[in-house]
């Protein structure tokens, strides 16, 4: 259906959270390298709880590597750098959202290779840097779900 990527992820609970997001969604998960934890951290594990058997994940040595995985589809790039709001944006079942890790968000070289469509962010009041990774992540997994009727939901 939807496929998250998480750009050199660092913070084990994110993690675990959009594993379990992924598992109750349908979504795939795809880590790109390197991460700031291992795979079996406990944080990782308990925020995941026993989602990771149900969620389809997997792991690319490098952005280049993954980008290539997902010739041909869409790829929404989201920043806080972003110029279109997430929900203006129309989805359709194969869109990809790449998100990068939480203490810097995607490199301005990967960024910039979006065309600007392409660039969306969620909005939040003037003073703000920046939601937390999994919560954004469920915004706009669900605004995408929900344009295509929850197809598969509950």
């Amino acid at each position: 259906m939807f496929d998250i990527i998480l750009y050199q992820p660092e913070i084990p609970p994110n993690t675990g959270n959009i594993i379990r997001l992924c598992a109750n969604t349908g979504a795939n998960l795809h880590l790109v390298k390197p991460l700031g934890f291992v795979l079996e951290d406990k944080q990782l594990m308990r925020a995941g709880l026993d989602y990771h058997e149900f969620a389809t994940m997997s792991i690319h040595e490098n952005w280049q590597e993954c980008a290539a995985r997902m010739h041909g589809r869409r790829i929404f790039a989201v920043s806080t750098k972003g110029k279109q709001r997430y929900d203006l944006a129309a989805y359709a079942k194969g869109d990809a959202f790449l998100f990068g890790p939480e203490s810097r968000g995607l490199p301005a070289e990967v960024l910039e290779s979006f065309a600007q469509q392409y660039r969306i962010r969620v909005p939040m009041v003037a003073e703000s840097r920046s939601l937390n990774l999994s919560n954004t992540a469920a915004v706009v997994l669900y605004e995408a779900w929900r344009q295509i009727m929850f197809e598969n939901g509950q």
